[in-house]
């Protein structure tokens, strides 16, 4: 079975609202509403978990009707989601080899259903997958924060984005055969992998696939609905 699992446990500490980010409305509607919907849409995802934090779990599960979505309390970090929702899965319905995860931010509500299908595809075929597209900027590396440590070569580079696929199974393996220094260094799960030595393929995203983090962003998103 494959399953949406979408991160929704951001606070808005960024955005300086009151109101966690994936609750703001563009558009008349809840930002988690359009990402949520967007893969529960998709005929080869078989369910939507929504992960959000517990006070906010009634209000969201008020949000939505479809059958298709189910909503449960996340982790403590993003990585601590991810672990939840596998052992969710498990409890619910089992995992084998084939129970795959197709992962995302709750705050990317622009994701276009080819990046979904072609992540689902290439999951199955290869067992990991990060959406990404190539780095137009040059990108300095700076050790102390002050000064220019190196500059990498820009045509290697890429900008992560979500969604990020895994075999469901695998990913546990992997996370929990981490020491405690390399749970603290993880910023997202490819990572899980990448330190492990194993190969995350990478799939084409798309330049409006924009995380929502800070209030400039909402300029740009309502733009972005209205084109």
């Amino acid at each position: 079975m494959i399953y949406a699992v979408i991160a929704a446990g951001g606070i808005g500490s960024r955005m300086g609202s009151e109101l966690p980010k994936q609750y703001i409305k563009i558009g008349g509607k809840e930002i988690i509403r359009y990402t949520a919907e967007k893969f529960s849409a998709v005929k080869d995802i078989d369910k939507v978990i929504i992960l959000c934090p517990e006070d906010w779990v009634s209000f969201t599960k008020e949000l939505f009707s479809d059958e298709k979505i189910t909503v449960i309390r996340g982790g403590k970090t993003r990585n601590e989601t991810l672990m939840s929702a596998i052992d969710f899965i498990e409890a619910t319905d089992g995992l084998d080899d084939d129970t795959a995860l197709i992962t995302h931010d709750a705050v990317r509500p622009f994701v276009t259903t080819e990046i979904i299908e072609n992540n689902i595809d290439a999951v199955l075929k290869f067992g990991a997958t990060g959406t990404a597209i190539p780095a137009t900027d040059t990108i300095f590396e700076a050790y102390d924060g002050a000064v220019i440590s190196s500059v990498p070569d820009r045509s290697r580079l890429y900008q992560a984005q979500t969604p990020q696929c895994f075999k469901a199974l695998k990913l546990r393996e992997l996370y929990e055969s981490l020491s405690d220094e390399e749970k603290e260094i993880l910023t997202d799960a490819c990572k899980i992998y990448t330190i492990k030595g194993y190969d995350v393929h990478l799939v084409k995203g798309d330049v409006c696939n924009i995380k929502i983090t800070y209030p400039h962003d909402l300029i740009v998103a309502e733009a972005i609905l209205k084109s």
